[in-house]
Order: C-alpha cells, then structure tokens, then sequence
C-alpha cells in the first residue's frame, strides 16, 4: 500500500504551499506516481529548468505500472460512475483507479473525488483546500 497523490496537490507542492500529507508520505517514500499525473505536471512546466526539477522529483518516486488491465479497469468505473450521474475524466478515472487498485489512500484538492468516493470504496483525503 502507498499514497496516491493527485496533480491539484503536487501543483501546491511544487509552488512552494504547505502539503502536509504529501510531505509526510515523501519522508518515508510511500507516494505512488500514476503516469498521467506526471504528464499533467511535465505539461505544466513553464521552463526547461523546472520540467528537470520536476522530472528528478519523479524518478524517485514508485512509478504504477498501468497494463491494458488496469485500463479495462478505469473504463468500468466510468461507466459505473456514469450510471449515478457522475461525469470522470479519464484522467481522474484513472487516477481514482491506481489508488483502488492498490487500496491506497488519494490526497487531492480536488472534490470529484470525494464524489467518486460515495459510489466505491476509494478512501480520500482531502489535503487542503477542495
């Protein structure tokens, strides 16, 4: 088990905000990197030097691995999600999925997933503002 962190807290890390949820699980090197999130951050970089401050950030992390398995996966709880009247992006669907799949907690500052939490057993933690 690990703690899956969502892009809208590694942003606040990155800019230099308070994270204590992110902070602590780094200590003790239990986050979790689902591929997407690190596209969505390499995305958001604004200069060479931060996409390498970035990417030497992620290269410490564990990396999930996402087989065509775990994809088959995201797309059933979208639809699962789809049938309560809850729209997920893939890229949440996904991001949701690796921390139900590894029955990991989610920091986020984003409330979808607290939505996405009352229809599966997804633990979240929202770590601070939603």
């Amino acid at each position: 088990m690990g703690v899956v962190v969502d892009t809208s807290v590694w942003i606040d890390f990155l800019a230099g905000r308070p994270v204590p949820g992110l902070e602590e699980s780094l200590s003790y090197g239990g986050v979790v990197l689902p591929p997407v999130v690190a596209a969505e951050l390499i995305s958001g970089a604004r200069h060479a030097s931060d996409r390498k401050q970035i990417e030497a950030l992620l290269a410490r992390l564990v990396f999930f691995e996402a087989p065509l398995e775990h994809w088959i996966r995201v797309g059933e709880l979208r639809l699962l999600l789809k049938g309560k009247g809850l729209a997920l992006t893939i890229p949440d669907a996904h991001i949701a999925r690796c921390a139900l799949d590894l029955d990991a907690l989610l920091l986020t500052r984003d409330a979808v997933f607290t939505r996405v939490a009352k229809f599966t057993r997804l633990r979240v933690r929202a770590d601070g503002p939603v």
